[in-house]
C-alpha cells in the first residue's frame, strides 16, 4: 500500500479522535489530528488577546510552523518549536475555537499544511473538513454522527477526567453553539461528503464503531 489516505470527518464530540487513533494504529498508518491544530492557533490567539480580532489573527498566523507528533496515544502540538500540548484543550479553547477555524485565512494556511503532510500517504486524517476539502480524493471517507446529548455526555466525561468541573449543559451548550458555526460558517463548512459512509455513533460502544468502520474500511482498500 502507498499513498493511502482515510478521512474521518463529523460534528464535535462523535468519536473522530478516538476512532481514527485506533484505525491508524490497527493499520500502522500515521495519524492527522487537523484539530489540534487549529486548537493550538486558537490557544495562542486567546494569549496574545487577539481572538476576537480576525484581522490580526490572519496575520499572525502567517509563518508559523505547526508540527504534530502522536506519542503513545497523544497528539502532541508544538508551534515554532513550543509544544502547547497541555494547553489546547480546556473550555475556554473549546468556547473560540470553531470561531477561529472559521477564519477564511486561518482555514486556508491550516488546510495548505495538512494537504502538505497527507502528501507522505498512508495517514488517517481526522476533522471537519477532512473529507470535503483537505482530502477530497480520500480513499476512504467517514462522516461519523450521534446525538448533542450523547457526545455532551462523552466531553463531559473528558473534562471530569482531567479535573475540569464545568456543568454538562455547559458542554451541550458549547457543543450547540460548535455545530451552527461550524455547519454555517463560508469556508470549508462542515458537511457530509456525498461519497462518505456515515456511521451513527450514538448507541454504539467503542468497540463496535471500531469494528464497523474496519469492516468498512476493508471493503474500499485492498487490506
Amino acid at each position: 500500500m502507498s499513498k493511502i489516505i482515510i478521512a474521518i470527518d463529523g460534528p464535535a464530540g462523535s468519536g473522530k479522535s478516538t476512532l481514527a487513533k485506533m484505525v491508524a494504529e490497527r493499520l500502522g498508518f500515521t495519524y492527522l489530528d487537523t484539530g489540534a491544530m487549529y486548537r493550538a492557533i486558537t490557544y495562542l490567539a486567546i494569549r496574545e488577546g487577539i481572538v476576537d480580532d480576525e484581522e490580526a489573527v490572519s496575520k499572525f498566523i502567517l509563518g508559523l510552523d505547526v508540527t504534530l507528533k502522536y506519542e503513545n496515544g497523544v497528539t502532541r502540538v508544538f508551534v515554532n518549536g513550543e509544544e502547547l500540548t497541555d494547553y489546547i484543550r480546556t473550555p475556554e479553547v473549546n468556547g473560540k475555537v470553531s470561531e477561529i477555524s472559521a477564519m477564511p485565512a486561518v482555514r486556508k494556511e491550516l488546510v495548505r499544511m495538512q494537504q502538505q503532510m497527507g502528501k507522505v500517504g498512508n495517514i488517517v486524517a481526522e476533522g471537519r473538513d477532512t473529507t470535503t476539502v483537505v482530502f477530497p480524493d480520500a480513499n476512504v471517507k467517514i462522516y461519523l454522527i450521534a446525538s448533542v446529548d450523547v457526545r455532551a455526555e462523552r466531553r463531559h466525561k473528558e473534562y471530569m477526567e482531567k479535573g475540569v468541573d464545568i456543568d454538562i449543559e455547559e458542554v451541550k451548550e458549547n457543543l450547540r453553539k460548535r455545530d451552527a458555526i461550524d455547519s454555517g460558517r463560508e469556508i470549508s463548512p462542515l458537511t457530509r461528503a456525498e461519497n462518505a459512509i456515515e456511521v451513527d455513533t450514538s448507541s454504539l460502544s467503542v468497540d463496535e464503531e471500531f469494528e464497523i468502520l474496519i469492516e468498512n474500511i476493508k471493503k474500499k482498500i485492498n487490506l
